[in-house]
This record gives structure tokens, sequence and C-alpha cells, in this order.
């Protein structure tokens, strides 16, 4: 009988998810610039270095920025072991319950406040 490989169900790593973000930072960049810079070489010519060097150069210097970006930010958004909305609900649910008391702790809390305050 052969052995089963164990499948690891953890997740991406550090380093997959900041690869992951710097890709799609490159796609997102790489299309804006390609949209600033033909509106720009539309509206104002291609400048000296001719339209191809011009856009390259809007294309790669938005690519860059978006790809640093969002690698940086997919690491830091994913960071948690609990999915985010997993961690609203939680504390929705437990912070009423934290400052709950019964009417008795109430009632001995208010009456040792006004007695401090009757000694005063």
């Amino acid at each position: 009988m052969a052995a089963v490989p164990q499948r690891h169900e953890g997740g991406p790593s550090i380093w997959q998810k900041s690869t992951m973000g710097a890709l799609m930072g490159g796609g997102v960049g790489l299309t804006i610039g390609f949209i600033f810079g033909s509106y720009s070489i539309i509206r104002g010519g291609a400048g000296p270095r001719g339209a191809m060097a011009t856009l390259s150069q809007y294309m790669l210097s938005s690519a860059a920025t978006f790809s640093f970006f969002l690698s940086i930010g997919s690491v830091i958004r994913t960071d948690s072991l609990v999915a985010p909305h997993l961690q609203a609900a939680q504390l929705q649910l437990l912070a009423p319950a934290m400052n709950m008391r019964s009417k008795a702790e109430g009632f001995q809390l208010m009456r040792a406040r006004w007695e401090a305050e009757q000694r005063r």
C-alpha cells in the first residue's frame, strides 16, 4: 500500500503573499501607466526621446510603485491567523458580554461609589 502524501492546509507563506501582491501591483501599474502615459503623449507630445520610450517610462515607474505598495499591503492585510470578517464578528459578539454585570453587582458598585462620595 502506497503512503498518501500529507497535504499542508496552512495557506500561503509571507513570501508567496508578497510575490502575489507584487504581481497584482505590477499588472495594475502597467495598466495605469499605459493609460496616463498615452494621455500624456497625446496631450503634450512624445518629447525628445520618442513615444515608445516615454510610454515605457510611464508604465515601468507606475508598475514599480504599485508593485512595492501592493506587496507590502498584501502581507500586512493577511498577517492575522483569523480572517478579518471573523475578527469583526468576534469583537462585535464578545464586547457586550465583557461589560455586562448583574443587577446585584451594579447595585453594589453604585452603593460603594455613593458611600465613598458621602465620606468626602
